[in-house]
């Protein structure tokens, strides 16, 4: 996805910080108007986020609107959703961390989910990064309870897996 948006914004690197805000924050596009979900986005907001002016949002809007291959996709974004991530420590549960040595080796998250399983632990919550959009994508797990620390060497079996964090 992110390739086809670069191959669209070509020869606009403003643009391309806006789409990127857009992408990174699930924000849609519709109507020449921007939303998280089903509430309105002010264009200045996002000109703030990605540090451009607002007529640089406004004309990445009308790119969009005007462009068969970018407006489906930026109709349809949505929010994930929350994250429990940062608010696991408070509620007592544990996170796992995972970056691989190349997030596209199938099996990191099928094989991180049955150690869990294996350990008698509830997923709560998978946040995955998508490797296109994040120059350093990790899968985060977020357990029912405190993740044991001896599970680190085990995770680290897993093919693909470089490094684990546990808190």
């Amino acid at each position: 996805m992110w390739s086809k948006i670069v191959k669209c914004l070509e020869g606009y690197p403003e643009r391309l910080k806006v789409a990127r805000v857009l992408v990174e924050n699930g924000l849609s596009v519709r109507n020449g108007k921007i939303y998280l979900n089903e509430i309105e986005i002010p264009p200045v907001r996002i000109a703030r986020a990605a540090k451009v002016d607002r007529r640089t949002v406004n004309e990445t809007l009308n790119a969009i609107r005007t462009n068969r291959e970018l407006r489906p996709i930026f109709e349809e974004l949505r929010s994930a959703g929350h994250s429990l991530k940062e608010i696991a420590k408070h509620l007592d549960l544990g996170v796992v961390e995972i970056t691989p040595v190349d997030a596209r080796i199938p099996g990191i998250l099928a094989g991180s989910a049955l150690l869990l399983a294996k350990a008698g632990l509830s997923i709560r919550q998978a946040i995955v990064d998508d490797p296109e959009l994040s120059p350093e994508p990790k899968l985060t797990l977020i357990a029912e309870k405190k993740i044991p620390g001896e599970l680190i060497p085990e995770f680290l079996k897993i093919n693909g897996v470089a490094k684990v964090s546990v808190y």
